[in-house]
């Protein structure tokens, strides 16, 4: 459990992170789902609660979320329901349980980089752009290659495009994390390939998603380009699985969401 020597509920993001810049052991709390499992030393907590920042809505051709918008929220929106197959949802609804869904925030998971995050996995087959309040608007694939440092992850922009997309993951238990989980997009003629939870953070397979971008989908390059998959990225071991059953699993799981997103209307 975390112990904290001050409690502060700032009225504007300035001021925010002014608090969290101040010292090092100063922490934004999130919805503490994940923080609460550690025994981090927090000088001074910083909770965002009056910063308006939970909703999510359509705005200019994109799906704008806030960073204090709770997992829960994210599985029951309509719009996100409507969008892309449903495949945000989808992503979220097996995490641990609904009383853990709605703790948990979609800034705090994000910009945590979490190497088991579902959410991530399936954010990064949309085009995904992440708002933090230091550094400004990214994407999101550069925002997970940069280094940890002090800052807020203020929202989401998802560009509302006619994208189908999918997410598949393999758990030992409902409430467990995944040993294995994956999202793949396609766009017109392009698609796109992202393993998470291996245990490493999640990654496009690049090589894999360029090769189906130009072929036709056949079973045979669908099987291909599934074995390429596992080839391109590094797989981990953990108490979950070791990394031969991991990459194993990988080439199961694209075929099979290469084949549903193929099915998509």
């Amino acid at each position: 459990m975390f112990t904290l020597s001050n409690l502060v509920q700032p009225e504007t993001l300035e001021t925010a992170y002014q608090i969290l810049s101040d010292k090092r052991n100063n922490t934004i709390l999130g919805g503490c789902a994940f923080l609460k499992m550690g025994s981090k030393r927090i000088g001074t907590a910083i909770d965002l609660s009056n910063l308006s920042l939970s909703y999510i809505k359509e705005t200019d051709g994109f799906i704008e979320i806030g960073g204090m918008t709770s997992l829960r929220e994210f599985e029951t929106h309509t719009l996100l329901k409507e969008s892309f197959n449903g495949v945000l949802p989808k992503a979220v609804r097996s995490i641990i349980g609904v009383q853990f869904r709605n703790c948990v925030t979609v800034g705090a998971s994000v910009f945590s980089k979490y190497g088991f995050s579902d959410l991530i996995t399936a954010l990064l087959v949309l085009d995904t752009e992440v708002e933090l309040y230091k550094d400004g608007r990214m994407p999101l694939v550069d925002f997970l290659k940069m280094p940890k440092q002090k800052d807020i992850l203020v929202r989401l922009w998802i560009k509302l495009v006619n994208r189908k997309a999918t997410y598949l993951n393999l758990r030992k238990s409902a409430s467990d994390y995944s040993v294995l989980n994956v999202a793949v997009s396609k766009l017109n003629d392009q698609w796109t390939i992202v393993v998470g939870a291996r245990p490493r953070r999640a990654a496009i397979a690049s090589n894999a998603s360029a090769i189906l971008s130009k072929g036709t989908q056949s079973a045979a390059e669908v099987e291909a380009v599934a074995k390429e998959a596992a080839n391109e990225l590094s797989f981990g071991t953990n108490m979950r699985g070791s990394a031969e059953y991991r990459k194993a699993l990988c080439k199961v799981l694209v075929k099979r969401a290469i084949m549903e997103v193929k099915a998509c209307k």
